[in-house]
């Protein structure tokens, strides 16, 4: 569930970023007034449609998530670009995401998105197969882009509302409904682990499941760009509370 969440908050980054590159280069003097203010992103509901009743805990806690950000998650993903050559961070890459087609394939038969299911089944079983376990990617050379879903959607389409902002311990921006369904993706993945048990022979089962855990971890991280506090603005948080909540609602329109 962790390596999972990372993903979701850390492709807020784009858009942050280039929101920060533009903040950069503009070098606006004290003279001129700024375009937009801290209450208008915490403030007006035409900016942010989500609630955030806990706006004092999620603060926090979103100060929290970036020092083990920086000092700790970082310095790791440093560590493994640096002595990893590039077709092994492909390789891992593409492994773990054909891992999550399976969270896509079954969210997508309780959406009742037939189409979608068939697709993500016929990618995990070419890449299982063809493309050695997944370390290559030959269901994209075939024309099947790769989907997603999670079971936040699956709730979604279910009528469930979205409920308050909250940010989580290390996983970054989320919701309640958010949060209920990472949990249920989580304990889906477990279950279908636990009843696989591909480790179950080895007697190091815990130690390889550990490994695999924060290996997938380090390859989301490294794969997303976003940086805490490097977007020029002194109301990042809002920003990010703003971006997740948008980047639901358009992707939601598919």
């Amino acid at each position: 569930m962790f390596h999972y969440r990372i993903h979701i908050f850390f492709t807020l980054g784009l858009a942050l970023y280039l929101s920060g590159c533009a903040a950069s280069t503009t070098h606006i003097t004290p003279e001129i007034p700024p375009m937009h203010t801290v209450h208008e992103f915490s403030d007006d509901e035409r900016v942010s449609h989500t609630e955030d009743p806990w706006e004092g805990f999620n603060k926090g806690m979103y100060k929290f998530n970036y020092q083990v950000d920086r000092f700790f998650v970082l310095p790791i993903v440093n560590t493994y670009e640096a002595a990893t050559p590039g077709f092994v961070q492909t390789g891992v890459s593409n492994f773990f995401a054909n891992i999550r087609e399976v969270r896509t394939f079954y969210n997508s038969l309780l959406q009742a998105k037939g189409g979608k299911s068939l697709v993500t089944l016929g990618r995990f079983l070419t890449n299982s197969t063809i493309g050695i376990g997944g370390l290559f990617d030959p269901a994209s050379f075939f024309g099947w882009r790769q989907q997603h879903e999670d079971f936040d959607r699956t709730l979604e389409t279910w009528g469930v509302g979205t409920g308050p902002y909250l940010v989580l311990p290390l996983l970054g921006p989320s919701t309640a409904r958010n949060a209920s369904g990472l949990a249920v993706d989580g304990a889906v993945r477990w279950a279908i682990m636990s009843s696989i048990d591909p480790f179950g022979g080895t007697g190091a089962r815990t130690e390889i499941e550990m490994g695999a855990t924060t290996l997938e971890t380090v390859d989301l991280r490294h794969r997303e760009k976003f940086r805490y506090y490097e977007s020029d603005y002194p109301f990042e948080y809002y920003m990010v509370r703003y971006i997740f909540s948008e980047r639901r609602e358009l992707t939601a329109i598919r």
